[in-house]
């Protein structure tokens, strides 16, 4: 059987330090780009994946490329060693922080870990017109690969209102799995 990444350029491999040093790189326009210009290369991506493979196949992996961007992002921008209640404060900081959305912890359970949480003015999705869908399958991979990376547990993260749905806030609930 041939290896299909035998052949790969680095760049199609993801590594934390591939993404560069954007403040020497971006000396004149800097490390802040428009939501629109983020939206336009995820939903063209998401496009003609899914006219190639399908759509159900195309959110597969806009879920699993959330889920690697969120483990990466969890080992390389937060403390993992803290306590539960600080670790969730810190993810509120971080993701306000770097514009992504603001994150509140609506439940959770100590004792399997199950959670429900929102996140509001959504990068992915706040604005959007109404379709009756939920949309954020990258987000449902991105706060499963957090939440792995911080417990050691298998997450399944599934958005349950969108504002794609008609919702103002995205919320997602997540369930150990096994």
């Amino acid at each position: 059987m041939e290896n299909v990444f035998a052949n790969m350029k680095s760049h199609s491999v993801f590594k934390w330090d591939n993404l560069g040093d954007i403040k020497v790189g971006r000396g004149a326009l800097g490390e802040l780009m428009p939501v629109l210009v983020y939206r336009l290369m995820q939903y063209t991506m998401l496009d003609v994946i899914s006219k190639e493979l399908g759509e159900d196949r195309a959110n597969g992996f806009f879920r699993a490329a959330g889920f690697l961007a969120g483990t990466e992002f969890a080992k390389n921008t937060l403390d993992l060693n803290l306590g539960f209640d600080a670790f969730v404060a810190q993810l509120q900081q971080v993701l306000a922080e770097l514009k992504i959305g603001i994150l509140r912890m609506e439940a959770f359970d100590k004792e399997t870990g199950n959670l429900t949480l929102t996140v509001g003015e959504d990068l992915d999705c706040s604005g959007l017109p109404v379709t009756d869908e939920n949309v954020c399958t990258y987000d449902e991979g991105f706060i499963s690969g957090i939440l792995e990376s911080y417990t050691g547990k298998k997450y399944d993260v599934r958005e349950v209102d969108c504002w794609a749905s008609g919702n103002r806030v995205c919320r997602f609930r997540g369930e150990v799995v096994g």
